[in-house]
């Protein structure tokens, strides 16, 4: 080595030092980006869960309504033809 390589070689490692705090600044950058990201995703994700959660209740209750209303069908069906069969047999008695 000369004496001339030393003073070459220190504005070069000044470069690659600024380069690497530049990354290190882009680096951290991105990873607050991605923590961002990375926290709107737990919200989208919890606010599915809550709807999913209420479609599932909605379901079950609909599930209790139609079972109700085929309970009722059955019961007021048979009700109803009785006593059109005795409006009828009332009809034509006379």
């Amino acid at each position: 080595m000369t004496d001339n390589d030393p003073q070459r070689l220190l504005p070069v490692l000044e470069e690659i030092r600024d380069n690497q705090r530049l990354q290190l600044e882009r680096q951290a950058e991105a990873l607050a980006l991605q923590r961002e990201q990375f926290a709107l995703m737990r919200q989208q994700f919890e606010r599915a869960e809550r709807l999913q959660d209420r479609a599932e209740a909605i379901q079950t209750r609909s599930a209790q309504l139609v079972s109700g209303a085929r309970r009722a069908v059955a019961v007021i069906l048979p009700v109803i033809l009785a006593l059109l069969l005795y409006l009828t047999w009332l009809l034509f008695r006379r």
